[in-house]
């Protein structure tokens, strides 16, 4: 019951991390790693979902979320979100193969909702990248 637990708890982490939340699922999935009480490939697969559904969620709260933009209480103004969509348009979709960067990714990913970029498309890069990213990791400790 506790392993099912922890499996849970990585899920969640995975998925707050992909939002603004200053977590690390990293270190997560690391600390359990390296506890060989863990199925790897099972802690891939749900760190993975987990990041890649919060970041779906980033990318839904983009698209809905301009309606707010003129709202005194909304963090960004209008400058910001034409720069953000200026430079997401100039490296492209490609740029979401980025997701997985730290204080870079989470904004890529609403800036796709932004701009309502297809949404399986989305789904493909930043599941690419944030899957990668775990590959590398357990590579790296495994190694």
């Amino acid at each position: 019951m506790i392993i099912l637990i922890s499996y849970f708890q990585l899920l969640i982490i995975s998925f707050l991390a992909a939002t603004i939340l200053p977590l690390s699922s990293e270190l997560v999935l690391s600390t359990m790693l390296l506890t060989e009480s863990f199925d790897k490939y099972l802690l891939l697969v749900v760190a993975s979902f987990g990041n890649i559904f919060g970041s779906s969620v980033n990318w839904y709260l983009g698209k809905k979320i301009l309606i707010f933009k003129d709202k005194k209480w909304f963090p960004v103004n209008e400058k910001q979100i034409a720069k953000s969509e200026m430079y997401f348009k100039k490296y492209g979709i490609w740029s979401l193969l980025l997701a997985w960067v730290p204080i870079i990714g989470d904004p890529l990913t609403v800036i796709a909702g932004i701009l309502k970029i297809n949404f399986f498309t989305f789904l493909l890069l930043v599941s690419i990248s944030k899957t990668s990213r775990y590959i590398f990791l357990i590579f790296i400790i495994f190694k």
